[in-house]
């Protein structure tokens, strides 16, 4: 199948696609909803939060489960943090998603996935919440919340396009049914393939990063490397994505500039620290800078 070549992620192309302009009331810069987390991964979902934060969102919600919930508020006092009921294996229970169809449609965007451990609870979770999701909401998905995908890869049809995927390789293997080594081999194939089976964008890779559209379109990361291949840092880059859909980017532009971004972040702490051994939860604090040297 002939396809069009992909565009290289620079800084000339991101200026030319600039951002939606932050104001200075955060009601204005979105609001966005993250539902994830468990009683043994609470971290997770700390990363996105504060990634979405540090990219521009006005206000960050958060859907957990009860057993973590006030260390995370603490952890996170700019987020507002709503725990409910968790199974004897402390997975979120579907008490979540009457949190989300009460809070969800005050808000821009909506992430689920975030250090959900078990995949029959995530997929239960993310398929009862989806419907819940009004015409003003975009949608990101990751890590678990993608085997809703698996089982349904039309689900997210009602949304008419207004939601990124942000698989890893092993997901986006997983997502699509292919062997890893087939993804290892030709990830932007895979992305495509996952965008025009279910209609939205999908935002992937290894060192490099891909981004596809389901028409087609695809950018090529052109910045990041080995160093962010640690734990977490897949929530940081979730977390960026959908705090710019909550800014009002369109999904695409948010999974390339949220891709950009993850992986700048990563070649600052490269070039501080070295090319592997830094954290997750260090690149939030580079994003701010990198986005004011492109948001000119």
């Amino acid at each position: 199948m002939s396809r069009p070549q992909p565009e290289i992620v620079t800084h000339r192309l991101l200026t030319a696609w600039p951002l939606p302009r932050l104001q200075d009331d955060k009601e204005s810069r979105g609001r966005v909803l993250i539902v994830g987390g468990s009683r043994h991964n609470p971290g997770g979902v700390l990363l996105a939060a504060e990634a979405a934060l540090r990219v521009g969102a006005g206000k960050v919600q958060l859907v957990t489960v009860r057993s973590t919930a006030v260390q995370l508020a603490v952890a996170l006092p700019e987020v507002l943090v709503r725990g409910v009921a968790e199974g004897d294996d402390g997975e979120l229970a579907t008490e979540a998603v009457q949190a989300v169809e009460e809070m969800v449609p005050e808000c821009e965007a909506l992430l689920v996935g975030p250090g959900i451990g078990a995949v029959a609870a995530a997929q239960e979770l993310t398929a009862r919440a989806l419907p819940c999701v009004g015409p003003s909401t975009s949608v990101a998905l990751d890590a678990l919340a993608l085997s809703a995908v698996t089982e349904d890869p039309t689900c997210l049809s009602h949304l008419e396009g207004r939601a990124v995927l942000t698989p890893n390789l092993s997901e986006l293997a997983l997502t699509l049914g292919w062997e890893p080594a087939k993804v290892e081999d030709d990830p932007r194939e895979a992305a495509l393939r996952l965008a025009a089976r279910t209609g939205v964008c999908v935002s992937s890779g290894g060192s490099t990063t891909w981004t596809a559209s389901p028409d087609g379109r695809s950018w090529q990361g052109s910045v990041g490397g080995p160093g962010l291949g640690t734990a977490g840092s897949g929530d940081v880059k979730a977390g960026l994505v959908t705090g710019l859909l909550g800014r009002g980017a369109e999904p695409c532009q948010a999974a390339v500039w949220g891709s950009h971004l993850h992986g700048s972040a990563g070649d600052r702490l490269s070039a501080e620290l070295g090319p592997t051994g830094f954290l997750a939860r260090e690149l939030a604090h580079r994003v701010p800078s990198v986005l004011s040297e492109l948001e000119v």
